[in-house]
């Protein structure tokens, strides 16, 4: 898939996940934000599962990005989903989900890595 992309970002910390906003409105994508896993799965679920991709941080309030991750993949099983986190214990726990996940981006990132790791996630099959 090459082009603009729709992407939802779903990341509790406002200066993150306006960051990385920025850096995929750079290659082109359209960007929806929530800031935790419940208002994500939410979005997900009105859009029926129409995102591109959905990039979503892990340790978050109220449903985190794992509990949406599984929760979204089972309603809509073709979504793609790229996690993100900054501790090795949620990257092993991301790892034995497979599926819709399609990978665990490591926190902190550089404009240039994310936007080259959803690039990627994009190009996914």
């Amino acid at each position: 898939m090459s082009g603009q992309a729709r992407i939802l970002i779903v990341e509790d910390d406002d200066s993150v996940r306006i960051f990385t906003a920025r850096a995929l409105q750079a290659d082109g994508h359209s960007t929806d934000m929530a800031s935790d896993g419940a208002e994500g799965l939410d979005m997900i679920k009105a859009d029926e599962g129409r995102y591109d991709l959905v990039l979503s941080d892990i340790r978050m309030p109220v449903m985190d990005g794992i509990e949406m991750a599984e929760t979204a993949a089972k309603a809509f099983p073709d979504l793609r989903i790229l996690l993100m986190t900054g501790y090795a214990e949620q990257r092993e726990r991301a790892a034995e989900l497979g599926g819709s996940v399609l990978g665990v981006v490591r926190k902190p990132f550089s404009l240039a890595e994310i936007r080259t790791e959803v690039a990627k996630a994009l190009a996914w099959g």
